[in-house]
């Protein structure tokens, strides 16, 4: 198996992705393929001190702009890292790609240089988030603003299908973000999104509202881009709120009673941490894509490449086009 990365993707770009790249091939066993500027690979590498003989690298002169209008990744930005790596997982050089850097520049890549599942409509964006029992996939988180009901079902199919195949769930349960438990409320999008859910082979067991999602009752939880993106910058938020109140605690009077309960305050601290999941996948496209946080560090990376590998294993892309084209037929 070959993961293809963006080595020049992120703000800690190219280190710690080399670093996370020896580390990947060592543990988890893949080949891995990084792409950018071969020479300053290479000199980072030697600087680091880090064994990069039997990693292929592809060079990409240019990196992609995180400010450029995403659709340029086609043409003026077919040089960039971003690009060559898509360009080569389209002609069969990997088995997924990570990358670090722009996300709008990553979904349109992956949209109109690797393709779409056959069926979808559009892919989505996708977020990894904390529960009180473990975690849910949250999609779309931001890719498409505007969604049709048949586009949130799609959404459904491919949560269900990553939960599947990546998660080893084998029924997820399906919530749709509304803001009201009964199947009457919420906007057209959402009642006309809940009766074909409530129709589908799917999993769905009703509307989700916003304060219900901590509760961990649901595996997948299907929104529009623009309240999607809402609840990851929320959680985002409260991630960062609750760390600076443990280390308030800490370095308070807490000190003392936080000693008995240190194993729970690492365990909860590891669970909102980004980096331990990788990145959010961008579900739709015809291979495994993955978005790292752009602050991933060779933790990060590393996980995301574990990510990728499982996703490649369990065929979640064959499993998404079958259950689509059965949804078809039926």
């Amino acid at each position: 198996m070959n993961i293809i990365i963006d080595a020049f993707g992120g703000d800690n770009a190219p280190a710690e992705i080399i670093k996370a790249a020896r580390q990947a091939i060592d543990e988890l066993g893949v080949e891995m393929t990084l792409c950018g500027d071969e020479a300053k690979i290479r000199a980072c590498a030697e600087e680091l001190g880090v064994n990069i003989a039997d990693m292929k690298l592809l060079h990409a002169p240019e990196v992609f702009d995180i400010h450029a209008q995403p659709a340029t990744i086609v043409k003026e930005g077919k040089d960039t890292s971003l690009a060559v790596g898509l360009q080569a997982l389209r002609d069969g050089q990997g088995d997924a790609f990570i990358s670090a850097g722009s996300s709008g520049g990553l979904v349109t890549g992956a949209t109109l240089i690797t393709r779409r599942i056959k069926g979808i409509k559009r892919p989505a964006m996708t977020a990894m988030l904390p529960t009180a029992k473990d975690k849910f996939i949250l999609l779309d988180a931001g890719a498409n603003i505007e969604c049709r009901p048949e586009m949130m079902v799609q959404f459904a199919v491919m949560g269900s299908a990553y939960m599947k195949c990546v998660k080893g769930i084998e029924r997820p349960r399906v919530g749709l973000l509304n803001v009201g438990a009964e199947e009457t409320k919420g906007r057209e999008l959402e009642l006309e999104t809940y009766k074909l859910l409530q129709a589908s082979s799917l999993n769905f067991v009703g509307n989700a509202e916003a304060r219900e999602l901590p509760q961990g009752n649901f595996d997948v939880v299907v929104a529009d881009g623009f309240a999607g993106n809402m609840i990851l910058k929320l959680y985002e938020g409260m991630g960062g709120f609750f760390r600076d109140k443990l280390k308030d605690w800490f370095s308070g009077g807490g000190k003392l009673a936080a000693l008995f309960i240190l194993g729970k305050i690492k365990a909860f601290r590891k669970q909102m941490d980004y980096k331990e999941e990788g990145g959010g996948i961008i579900l739709g496209a015809a291979y495994p894509v993955i978005k790292a946080h752009g602050s991933s560090d060779a933790k990060a990376f590393f996980n995301a490449i574990r990510q990728a590998k499982r996703c490649v294993e369990g065929d979640m892309v064959n499993e998404i086009a079958r259950t689509i084209e059965a949804m078809k037929e039926a």
